[in-house]
């Protein structure tokens, strides 16, 4: 079995419903560490030592936030700063994270239709998601198909727990692979 890493990243993590389900669905699952990310660093002091060394005891690694102004909150996006730094996560001596699986697992509020070419938003997520894929590129990470609960903002409860149910089956696709 692999160790998955879910980093969650919400500005307000107790007024999300989807990530609030999500954490919940993945803390109880064996060989998955739930990491909250706002929780950890309220002050954004991230311990680099710590994360670090969380990166090299898990296998796989899950970024759950929410699609914020086309981009992550700002908690995942310090931590980025901060943690994966030359020569730990890139350059010619920075290997630390070679070979290990990255999933994006994100909510938007818009319906997928607005993500597209000719919606709301005007472009499709996998285009805005493309400054993640490049990161798990130069880290040398293997990029997954992303994973998206999308239409948050009038989402019923039972398509949160479709939603998350899903997400649970691409977490243990990462345990097995």
């Amino acid at each position: 079995m692999r160790k998955i890493l879910v980093l969650a990243a919400h500005r307000y993590p107790e007024q999300s419903r989807i990530s609030r389900a999500a954490v919940a669905a993945f803390s109880g699952l064996p060989d998955v560490t739930v990491h909250e990310l706002t929780r950890a660093y309220p002050d954004f002091q991230i311990d680099v030592e710590r994360e670090q060394n969380l990166l090299r005891s898990h296998e796989s690694v899950v970024l759950l936030f929410p699609f914020w102004w086309y981009s992550t909150p700002s908690i995942l996006k310090e931590w980025q700063d901060q943690v994966l730094t030359y020569g730990f996560a890139y350059g010619s001596a920075g290997k630390a994270l070679h070979g290990k699986k990255l999933l994006v697992m994100t909510s938007t509020g818009g319906s997928a239709q607005a993500y597209t070419p000719e919606g709301y938003n005007r472009y499709a997520t996998d285009a805005l998601l493309l400054p993640l894929q490049a990161m798990s590129n130069m880290t040398g990470m293997i990029w997954q198909k992303p994973a998206l609960i999308q239409g948050a903002n009038d989402i019923t409860d039972a398509l949160i727990d479709e939603g998350v149910t899903w997400w649970l089956s691409r977490i243990q696709g990462l345990k097995k692979e």
